[in-house]
């Protein structure tokens, strides 16, 4: 996999938080961040661009904006991705105007980025609040994606083995949030987003 990061993005403290959110396949964090969403107007997810098919049931400019091989190179050259990477010979990248229409706009966005993804947006010198979510043990979310039932054991043992080396670089982030109640999860990330809106450096 490599991962290319564009220029450096200079916030004031009247724009929205960029929050970059990481998890562990079977962490939960989509149910997390659902209700997180839900619950809060003021908070954006940013919608990634991909040169992948669409899977049953995505929708193009809901889940990602499905686009082909050239358009995506013609955005990404022209500075147009906030990050971008090739995964499994398919580009994933977060549209840099998108972010930037959110943000000035006092939302704060959402960005769902692994580990890479993290580092490169934080060395290109972003202030983004950087957020870890994991299970209570590894334990655990193999049982998690087991109940799912949507994998086969060998791709449960790939996401379990790709989990172990995820959670090695946890405490590469600002906050880790343990996905063992729900309800607490999602409290926690709330309270961690609140935290960051009231740094005095954000303060008029």
């Amino acid at each position: 996999m490599s991962v290319e990061t564009d220029r450096e993005v200079k916030r004031s403290p009247a724009s929205g938080l960029v929050i970059i959110i990481s998890a562990p396949s079977g962490a939960g964090k989509d149910t997390i961040l659902r209700r997180v969403l839900a619950r809060d107007p003021r908070i954006a997810y940013s919608i990634s661009m991909t040169t992948r098919a669409p899977r049953c049931g995505e929708r193009d400019g809901y889940d990602y904006y499905f686009v082909d091989c050239a358009t995506f190179e013609r955005v990404r050259d022209s500075g147009g991705l906030f990050e971008w990477a090739e995964v499994h010979g398919n580009l994933y990248g977060t549209p840099r105007e998108e972010v930037d229409r959110l943000t000035a706009s006092g939302k704060d966005v959402i960005l769902e980025l692994d580990v890479q993804g993290m580092r490169n947006v934080r060395e290109a010198g972003v202030d983004a609040a950087t957020i870890f979510i994991m299970a209570p043990s590894i334990e655990e979310l193999e049982r998690r994606l087991t109940a799912r039932a949507t994998d086969s054991a060998e791709e449960i043992a790939r996401r379990v083995a790709r989990a172990r080396e995820e959670i090695k670089e946890r405490h590469e982030f600002d906050y880790i949030v343990i996905n063992d109640d729900l309800n607490t999860a999602v409290e926690d990330l709330e309270a961690i987003i609140r935290s960051q809106r009231l740094r005095s450096s954000r303060q008029p």
